[in-house]
């Protein structure tokens, strides 16, 4: 009587029974599904973990190297190319000789004749503007010259700096050594030490066409100044081919360069260089860019801006704003060159350059490399 009991109960129970246990085991799979999942999420989520810890740690690594590259820039690299070039200038553009022989000629008049004064004083108003605007444009130059090496070599060492921490050592990877960085920031003094002649009689030739016809009786004042300050920079960059001036700042490799150049590939191959060779490479593409050229335009026309508050401010009585014969303005004109080269800690100029928006967005750019192609 029981059996049939519960024969007839299941008979009549069981399809329940059946969706019962189904349900069971559907919940079972769904959780162990959703175990497996919230395990593989867990997982994702430490490695995330260890990547972005790692990634502290590579950023750590290459904020130490570019720290250390810039207080190699900053404590030795600028102040000893701006020391080098100050004495160079003094060295090259020597005025002394011309402003003695001209106040010999006032105390002893019979000692020129009036042809001879009339020679020395064009002389003096000739390079007194060269000595001038060279010192304009070399210190801009180099400024940022050295700032483009600073960058290159900080991006280059982040690189380096990740295979490290990453364990990637492929056998051919050429990493910068020490010896290649001295002799990267070393190649600041080739225009001090190789081309300041050439740079001189250059500049000296633009000066020469901007101020040809000029008297030592015309009236100067603060915005002729300036306008022909700008007039000989502009001569001097627009003369022979394009990116001449930039010979003046670093080596031509004749073995590598002018393949590259001669080759018209924007991406060559570099790969059986050295570090230190693509290092310059690298540089010379950056300073050839048209952006490049923007910034540094634009940095000599707040340099020469700053340069025209102080003149007017050491003319006090405010007469180089009413104007002034340009006989009494050389003086001047000859004495600026010291300043504009000054230790870059108590340069004025080199800040302002420094603290143009646009040169901080370009150094931000090249050392992401971003741009500058």
């Amino acid at each position: 009587m029981d059996v049939s009991l519960y024969r007839d109960f299941w008979r009549r129970h069981k399809r329940k029974v059946y969706v019962s246990f189904g349900l069971c085991g559907g919940g079972y799979l769904l959780y162990k599904f959703y175990e497996s999942y919230t395990n593989r999420i867990s997982e994702l989520e430490r490695q995330l973990a260890d990547e972005q810890e790692n990634d502290e740690l590579l950023k750590a690594q290459m904020q130490v190297h570019f720290e250390n590259i810039q207080r190699i820039a900053n404590t030795m690299t600028l102040p000893h190319a701006m020391l080098y070039l100050s004495s160079r200038v003094a060295e090259e553009l020597d005025l002394l000789h011309l402003t003695e022989r001209l106040m010999k000629g006032k105390g002893q008049p019979n000692s020129l004749t009036p042809s001879e004064k009339l020679e020395l004083w064009d002389r003096l108003k000739i390079l007194s503007f060269t000595r001038m605007v060279l010192s304009i444009w070399a210190m801009t130059a180099i400024s940022l010259y050295i700032r483009i090496q600073v960058n290159i070599l900080g991006r280059h060492l982040y690189i380096d700096t990740a295979r490290d921490l990453g364990g990637f050592h492929p056998e051919d990877a050429d990493l910068i050594n020490r010896n290649d960085e001295q002799q990267f920031l070393a190649s600041a003094d080739f225009l001090s030490s190789q081309r300041m002649p050439t740079l001189i009689s250059n500049m000296q030739a633009a000066a020469t066409e901007v101020l040809r016809g000029k008297q030592l009786r015309d009236i100067f004042n603060s915005t002729v100044l300036h306008d022909t300050i700008m007039q000989i920079l502009n001569m001097f960059m627009s003369m022979g081919r394009p990116h001449h001036w930039l010979d003046y700042l670093m080596p031509e490799d004749v073995r590598f360069y002018k393949s590259i150049e001669s080759s018209g590939s924007d991406d060559p191959n570099i790969s059986d260089i050295s570090k230190l060779d693509q290092l310059m490479v690298e540089t010379r593409t950056v300073l050839r860019s048209s952006e490049f050229g923007n910034i540094l335009d634009l940095a000599l026309g707040k340099v020469v801006g700053g340069l025209m508050e102080d003149m007017n401010l050491q003319f006090g009585d405010g007469s180089l704003s009413a104007g002034l014969p340009l006989a009494k303005l050389l003086p001047r004109v000859a004495q600026v060159s010291p300043q504009l080269l000054e230790e870059p800690s108590r340069n004025k100029f080199t800040q302002i350059i420094q603290n143009i928006p646009e040169v901080e967005v370009f150094f931000t750019l090249l050392y992401t490399n971003m741009s500058t192609s």
